[in-house]
């Protein structure tokens, strides 16, 4: 007379797994590549000597699918902690780095951020997981257009893109609570000072291309306080930025 009802538990038991079990099997259908962005999570960012440990940006970065932003072809190297090229002699940074500057910049949920050089949309991506509105600009528009795609298609909607001279940053849209800039200039550009907030943060890679530091910056009550957080290797920032950094010949000579 036992049987019956050890049956009926033995089926029970396993209906009840199965139903714990399906929404994994969903998740994993729909996102295969979530165990690789949790592990690298685990791994690159709050693992031994990474120190990355604000829980929003963590759960950021485990939730944007960095694989989206990379060329198909390179997809499988997408969760590895390393820079990869998104073509125009640019490059998506490598994960630790974007987890990094935007720890650094200590987003809050009613911020409205800056970010010059949208390369991939990657960063803005994560930004606009953390902040109210983030604002982009690329100085490479097919990089802008694509940019702006893929934001779009992937339910982004806090990000605005613009093709355009990152070194004059977005007056329309000043003033900012952070800015992130993803390229290096040789000094800061002054249009960004001028276009972030009392108060606001910025984190930018600074100096010719052998000797960059990414630095932070806070302005308070009008001065400008900063100090070098990481040697960094980043592009160079182009447009104005490099005029701009090119001596002017003394009269007579050529």
């Amino acid at each position: 007379m036992r049987t019956p009802t050890l049956l009926m538990t033995v089926w029970l038991g396993a209906l009840v797994a199965a139903e714990i079990a399906l929404p994994r099997l969903t998740i994993a259908a729909e996102d295969p590549l979530a165990l690789a962005r949790q592990r690298m999570v685990a791994e690159q960012l709050s693992g031994p000597g990474r120190h990355i440990t604000n829980a929003l940006v963590l759960t950021a970065m485990g939730k944007v699918p960095r694989h989206e932003f990379v060329p198909e072809r390179l997809r499988y190297q997408a969760y590895q902690d390393c820079p990869l090229p998104i073509g125009y002699d640019q490059t998506i940074s490598q994960p630790y780095v974007v987890a990094f500057m935007t720890e650094q910049l200590q987003p809050k949920p009613t911020d409205h951020v800056l970010e010059i050089g949208t390369g991939s949309g990657y960063q803005a991506a994560v930004l606009a997981e953390l902040v109210a509105k983030v604002y982009t600009v690329e100085i490479i528009g097919d990089l802008a257009r694509r940019g702006a795609a893929d934001l779009k298609r992937l339910g982004y909607t806090k990000v605005s893109v613009r093709a355009g001279d990152g070194y004059k940053g977005w007056p329309e849209a000043a003033p900012f609570d952070a800015i992130i800039v993803t390229c290096a200039p040789e000094k800061v550009p002054p249009p960004l000072i001028e276009q972030l907030k009392d108060g606001g943060r910025m984190i930018i890679p600074v100096g010719p291309a052998w000797d960059q530091e990414l630095v932070l910056l806070r302005k308070r009550a009008g001065r400008l306080e900063q100090h070098a957080v990481l040697p960094v290797r980043f592009v160079p920032m182009t447009g104005q930025s490099q005029r701009s950094e090119v001596p002017k010949p003394k009269a007579g000579a050529f």
